[in-house]
This record gives C-alpha cells, structure tokens and sequence, in this order.
C-alpha cells in the first residue's frame, strides 16, 4: 500500500468516524431533549387554550360592562324625567303653600320659613 492509499484510507476512517459520531450525537440530543420539546409544546398549548379563554372572558366583560354603562344612562334619564316631572306637579301644591305661609306670617318668605323653623326647634 502507497502512502497516498494510506492517507486516503486514514481520511475515509476518520470521516467515517466522524460521521458515526455526528450520527450518534444527534441521536443522543434527541433522546435529551424530546421530553423537554414535548412538555414545552403541552405548555404552548395550554397558555394559547388560557389566552384564547381570557380573551373571550375579556370580551364578554366589555359588552357586560357597556350595557350596564347604557342602563345607567338610562336610569339617569328617566330619573331626571321623573325629577322634572315631579317637581312641575308639585309646583301647585307649592305655591300655594308659599300663599298660605305669607298670608299667616304677612308677606315675606324668609320670615315665613324662620317662624316654621322656630316652631319646628320649640323656639
């Protein structure tokens, strides 16, 4: 055998083992790691089932609260209708209480309402 032979053989034999180890290095990474890659996919998929649940939980909220923002508003609406309502029934019922004051005290407001206040505290 040449010494060129001898080199080529020597190359081949160290590719060889280089390829067996390449080979074998892989093999055993993948043995290492698969578990790993296995229970990291598991936990993707359930951080993306948990997000996807939040963000429809997210949704339903915003709607829920935007309704309860439009009944109150609504509420508020009818409670000043009912407050306006009330106020211009009473109207009457009021002048003519302010009529009776001023006739009993003599004319004037303040001192009507300062009497009723002084019988009220025993005065």
């Amino acid at each position: 055998m040449t010494p060129l032979e001898r080199l080529i053989g020597l190359g081949l034999v160290v590719a060889l083992l280089l390829f067996v180890g390449a080979g074998a290095g892989v093999w055993l990474a993948a043995i290492h790691y698969r578990p790993l890659l296995d229970a990291a996919n598991g936990d993707l998929v359930s951080a993306k089932a948990a997000r996807d649940n939040l963000i429809t939980l997210t949704q339903e909220q915003g709607q829920k609260l935007g309704e309860l923002v439009l009944a109150g508003q609504l509420r508020e609406r009818n409670a000043a209708l009912a407050q306006e309502k009330a106020s211009q029934e009473a109207q009457p019922d009021y002048a003519a209480a302010n009529q009776l004051l001023r006739e009993r005290i003599g004319g004037d407001p303040a001192q009507a309402a300062a009497s009723i206040i002084d019988q009220e505290l025993g005065l």
